[in-house]
């Protein structure tokens, strides 16, 4: 497979084969192939005019539009390194990524994003008409921090820098090169046998690997239309899909059962759309009833798929056509490797359980200045550890849960460390503990369920407590309940034992 050299190289054989096709559409107007690219060059001159240098870290606080587009691919031209931030995090959370990464420059969507307004102002950027973007605010130079070192394989350098929170509650940033996230692409774009007569919804984030490789890049290195969309509503999602005739529709489990509540809502027991091909749900498990749910309301396959952002994120894939029962999330993509590995570091027998262990083009570089971390994670024969519990059986792939603790909350990874954190900084709270707990037949997959220990005669109710959660945390890592415990069940070396949590979390629900 021959691939581009650079992410921004993707769109180039577009401008000159097809230089009037539609390349990105949303509410505010449209960009051909051929305005993409010179707006891209603008961009890169306006950047260049910013102070930003090859290697420099950009950071993009971000929801999907035009101009993200833009920025990142002329970032990318740049071999400069694009941090993609999503702007609902809470400003805690993009001052740590920003601090972390030594970010040269931040630049926020203020036109399509009010959570990206609200950064901007805390930051003290200037909104200004850049380079055809329309309203974009841009951050102060920072002047103390250095380049990265350029590596001699343009392909291996870093085309984006996305931070996943660390089990410790720091935020890990992995580094995906320009290989990584044009392989995923290419490959998921063959297997959708995408084409320049392809439309594509983007809704998904952009600033998460699927929405930026599988969705973005597929659709630019197919030479298809893609449709922006900053955040997901069920009526505009039917809209744009009945006006615009789109073909290809990719999203969250939580997106598509939002779907199916307002088919249910407006007493709609079939929807009816002629040009759309394909449905697909990646980014969290999908509950059976949810696919069930969605297939007959469309008549058609809800494919899944599974990745994690350290693999670009795509790791396997539906098989186009085959109609699926279960809940496997496909075949392992060609090219990729994986092995399933038992506690005894053993290969685990087909249909057995066992951690799964990837290895390929799609395994990114490594996490920012997190050596031993990276260590961790790749072996030294290039095997990343995902620590996901799979099995295999007649060549497709089943997750069967998360090893340790990791909660997946509307299609995003929680870590109870970091939320423990934030909890544990309240002056009133002694300890806290931080489980997942399933929830059958919603869209959240998981919720978010704190036990906390006070101090004694504390009078902290559970409301105040949330608030304060709420200032620190993203909403998809806000508890959704916190129990006050009086003592918490602890090992003699002093560390909670969550699985009497557990047991706790069925009692109260059950009550």
């Amino acid at each position: 497979m021959t691939l581009p050299t650079r992410i921004s190289d993707a769109i180039k054989p577009w401008a000159e084969r097809s230089p009037d096709q539609p390349a990105l559409v949303e509410a505010s107007g449209t960009w051909t192939y051929r305005q993409l690219i010179l707006v891209v060059a603008e961009v890169q001159t306006w950047l260049v005019d910013s102070g930003v240098r090859p290697g420099d870290r950009v950071m993009i606080v971000c929801e999907n539009c035009r101009a993200f587009v833009a920025i990142l691919l002329a970032l990318a031209g740049l071999d400069a390194w694009p941090v993609l931030v999503n702007a609902r995090l809470s400003a805690r959370e993009v001052d740590e990524i920003r601090d972390h990464c030594g970010a040269r420059r931040v630049i926020f969507t203020t036109s399509v994003s009010p959570q990206a307004r609200e950064h901007a102002k805390r930051h003290g950027a200037v909104i200004q008409e850049a380079a055809g973007l329309g309203p974009i605010a841009l951050g102060p130079l920072n002047d103390k921090v250095a380049p990265e070192p350029i590596d001699a394989e343009a392909e291996q350098r870093v085309a984006a820098l996305i931070y996943t929170s660390g089990t410790t509650g720091l935020p890990k940033g992995v580094m995906l090169t320009h290989r990584n996230l044009l392989f995923v692409a290419a490959v998921s774009a063959k297997i959708r046998s995408l084409s320049p007569d392809d439309k594509l919804y983007g809704v998904l984030p952009m600033s998460h690997a699927v929405g930026l490789s599988v969705v973005l890049l597929g659709s630019l290195l197919s030479g298809a239309t893609l449709y922006l969309a900053s955040r997901f509503d069920p009526v505009a999602a039917l809209a744009t899909l009945e006006k615009e005739r789109l073909t290809v529709v990719l999203g969250a489990p939580g997106m598509f059962s939002l779907l199916a509540d307002y088919a249910k809502l407006k007493g709609l027991q079939s929807l009816t759309f002629p040009a759309l091909r394909i449905i697909s749900s990646s980014g969290a498990p999908l509950q059976p009833t949810v696919k069930s749910q969605v297939e007959s309301l469309f008549g058609m396959v809800l494919h899944n798929g599974y990745g994690v952002t350290e693999c670009s994120p795509n790791i396997s894939q539906a098989v186009l056509g085959e109609q699926r029962t279960d809940t496997s999330v496909g075949r392992v993509l060609p090219g990729v490797e994986v092995q399933l590995v038992g506690s005894d570091q053993k290969p685990v027998a087909e249909g057995e359980v066992g951690e799964l262990w990837v290895r390929g083009p799609n395994v990114m570089k490594g996490y920012y200045h997190a050596p031993e971390e990276t260590a961790a994670a790749i072996n030294p024969e290039g095997w990343f550890n995902t620590r996901d519990l799979a099995r295999l059986e007649n060549g497709y792939l089943f997750i069967v849960g998360r090893t340790k603790e990791l909660i997946v909350r509307f299609g995003e990874n929680v870590y109870p460390a970091e939320v423990e954190a934030v909890l544990n900084a309240h002056p009133a709270v002694v300890r806290s503990a931080v489980i997942g707990r399933t929830v059958e037949g919603t869209e959240g997959g998981e919720e978010v369920l704190a036990f906390v220990q006070l101090l004694p005669n504390s009078l902290m109710s559970e409301t105040e407590l949330a608030q304060h959660a709420a200032q620190h945390l993203a909403p998809y890592k806000r508890p959704s309940q916190i129990l006050f415990v009086s003592s918490m069940p602890l090992t003699p070396t002093g560390k909670v034992v969550k699985g009497e949590l557990a047991k706790w979390a069925q009692f109260a629900q059950t009550r």
